[in-house]
């Protein structure tokens, strides 16, 4: 008898576990997320750059329902522009697919949104501070609380907005054709402007990949070792650049030589997060 009260025991139990797993689930029933066990220092990871790219296979289908609700997905974000709540979203969903079959990311430069077409780039502002950022919407969200957009640790943390978990924010939608252009222009313009003075007389053989230049030691020191870990046989260096109010910490892979392997190193480089990449000597 014992045994029998014993089974039916863990036969109620099961169908509870299994009721609760017919409820509400996904990651859109999740009402609060959290961060890296410790403050990740993410000022090294550049804005997304807008380019051209055909709408993702997935994460498009209109109209789509969640939680109950109907949601229509634009057929183009060109002109959007909205003010509201931003939240951001963490470690619970870092390493999952996003709604259009990507890996998220909580270190890069994305962001979901419920109605731009995926993938998108929009430049968000914080209102109460002006600090902004530019990311890549593959994702589908935030599904609650009135908000419309949720952005990735890292754009959050370049915000601001970690502490306080939301913030009131700017969206407006970049048409990636015109952003490259015009930025491309600003680029050069502004790289003219800034380079040092070349004293040396390199050859090719003697150029470098400047990766990135950054306002802390130890920063580059990080982006360093793990340029070193992923391109054996290149030499990683960090070359101070002293300004008058400031020392950037220029962080270049080398050497390097005007070929086709070159197109593939700053491939794999620009594939670690690291975006454009340029030949200094």
């Amino acid at each position: 008898m014992k045994r029998i009260v014993l089974g039916l025991i863990a036969l109620s139990l099961i169908a509870v576990l299994g009721g609760c797993s017919s409820a509400p689930s996904g990651r859109y029933a999740v009402e609060q997320d959290y961060g890296p066990s410790g403050r990740v220092d993410v000022s090294h990871v550049p804005d997304a750059v807008p380019r051209v790219e055909p709408k993702s296979r997935g994460g498009n289908k209109s109209p789509y329902t969640v939680l109950g609700k109907t949601y229509y997905v634009m057929p183009s974000g060109s002109g959007y522009k909205e003010r509201g709540v931003a939240s951001w979203y963490g470690k619970k969903f870092h390493g999952h697919k996003t709604s259009n079959g990507e890996t998220y990311n909580m270190y890069g430069m994305s962001a979901a949104h419920k109605s731009l077409p995926l993938p998108s780039y929009v430049q968000v502002t914080n209102l109460s501070n002006g600090q902004r950022v530019i990311v890549r919407v593959n994702d589908r969200g935030p599904f609650h609380g009135g908000r419309i957009i949720d952005l990735s640790y890292a754009a959050a943390s370049k915000l601001d907005m970690l502490g306080g978990g939301t913030a009131r924010v700017e969206v407006e939608a970049i048409d990636p054709g015109s952003w490259s252009t015009s930025s491309a222009a600003i680029v050069s313009a502004g790289a003219a402007a800034t380079a040092p003075p070349v004293t040396s007389t390199a050859t090719i053989g003697n150029r470098y990949l400047q990766v990135g230049a950054f306002g802390l030691e130890t920063t580059a020191a990080e982006a360093k070792l793990q340029l070193q870990q992923m391109l054996p046989g290149y030499q990683v260096r960090i070359v101070p650049l002293n300004l008058p109010d400031r020392t950037l910490y220029r962080v270049q892979v080398g050497p390097v030589q005007l070929n086709a392997n070159l197109a593939e190193l700053i491939s794999r480089i620009e594939a670690a997060g690291y975006l454009r990449p340029h030949l200094v000597d």
